[in-house]
């Protein structure tokens, strides 16, 4: 029985929340898994990559006349194809490529894109049409859908953005499994919890805000204490980025069962001076990430992880005046995994004589398409339900 039927069977999917008692029941029974063990890791590049000098068509008159100082030579290249070549910041990842482990689908976007970094972020977080304003996310209507635990998301930061906010059910938002476990032990939490049933408080409509926070109390210690097994030796990069994937990896190793992860990478909103910044970013996102995969590979954890990068839009194709690119549309998204179906260059780069009025690339890959088939083939739940409608599967996992 497919999981995505089993959710739909179940009396337990349709009022209760699974629970760990639940599932040792059913783990010996071949025949039915409500429960996946596939892993989605959620990686933004937070600014607008430009995806132009990310994968470069090095070959393209039209690239270099468009780009005169800004445009990476093949030097500063390592080659993909014989048209294609990532910057060289990205060599950390080439030997991933070699393998088999990237997939990179060009031409990402949507119809009618909004250049505002805050508006396409929130299209790219909840699956919005852009002319459609939702207050959850897809991945907060995963877990509404299978009403599974808090933890089954984790967003790797302060605050939990809108991706993992759901309609009756929210992800949770951890830096350190340690402080998060003592934050929810403190006499403050327990007090304002314990006074859950006040009826003073009760007349202001405070259920949804005190089950959440019930929520978090009930997930933190089973963190903590899980993700307390396993520690890596592996020495990730000083840096913020470096520190989320670290405790990713801690998560995904020690058998978390949680099922989404989600961090981010900021910077790259790169109007002037590109050059220096995107190599440096790019970098660290690179070398990162290369820690992280060889850490879950050396953990045997990597055969059920998929890794998706994306950015909330990419820049314009001609350079601007201060050495920088402007706000665009479509762009290039990273699949990063063990059982890719189709590696290296899924699909064909942009048509750089083929713009749109604002000298903008043209998107054929809508992002939703990316997002269904994830769930569709890799979580095995129904997309149709979470997106809100239905998307072309792509055939990437």
């Amino acid at each position: 029985m497919k999981r995505r039927d089993f959710l739909k069977q179940s009396t337990f999917a349709s009022g209760m929340f699974f629970v760990p008692q639940f599932l040792k029941a059913f783990e010996n029974n071949p025949m039915i898994k409500p429960f996946s063990h596939k892993k989605v890791v959620i990686i933004q590049l937070k600014g607008g990559n430009d995806g132009l000098n990310t994968v470069v068509p090095f070959n393209n008159d039209i690239y270099y006349q468009q780009r005169n100082n800004i445009a990476i030579k093949q030097n500063n290249l390592f080659k993909i194809s014989d048209e294609v070549g990532l910057h060289k910041s990205l060599q950390p990842l080439q030997k991933f490529h070699d393998k088999g482990f990237l997939s990179i689908i060009n031409n990402v976007g949507y119809p009618n894109p909004n250049l505002s970094h805050f508006r396409s972020t929130d299209i790219w977080q909840t699956a919005s049409d852009s002319n459609e304003y939702l207050q959850n996310g897809w991945v907060g209507r995963y877990l509404d859908y299978t009403k599974g635990n808090p933890y089954n998301a984790i967003e790797v930061d302060e605050c939990l953005s809108l991706m993992m906010k759901g309609k009756t059910q929210n992800g949770l938002a951890i830096t350190n499994p340690k402080l998060f476990y003592n934050s929810m032990r403190s006499p403050f939490f327990n007090n304002v919890v314990s006074n859950y049933k006040d009826a003073h408080l009760s007349e202001h409509n405070l259920g949804y805000l005190y089950n959440t926070m019930i929520d978090a109390k009930s997930s933190a210690k089973y963190i903590f204490e899980k993700s307390s097994t396993k520690s890596t030796s592996d020495e990730y990069p000083e840096n913020l980025f470096g520190k989320q994937l670290k405790t990713i990896a801690q998560f995904i190793n020690s058998g978390l069962e949680t099922q989404v992860y989600y961090a981010g990478l900021s910077g790259f909103d790169t109007h002037a001076n590109q050059t220096n910044t995107q190599e440096r970013l790019l970098r660290i996102y690179a070398e990162s990430l290369e820690v992280f995969l060889d850490d879950l590979q050396k953990n045997n954890a990597f055969e059920d992880v998929l890794v998706l990068t994306f950015s909330e839009f990419g820049r314009r194709v001609k350079q601007n005046d201060s050495k920088g690119t402007d706000h665009g549309t479509a762009n290039n998204v990273f699949i990063m995994g063990k059982n890719l179906k189709k590696q290296g260059l899924y699909n064909k780069l942009p048509n750089l004589a083929n713009l749109d009025k604002n000298g903008n690339l043209k998107y054929e890959v809508d992002f939703r398409e990316i997002y269904a088939t994830i769930l569709d083939k890799w979580l095995e739940v129904d997309d149709v339900a979470i997106l809100n409608k239905s998307f072309s599967k792509l055939d990437f996992v």
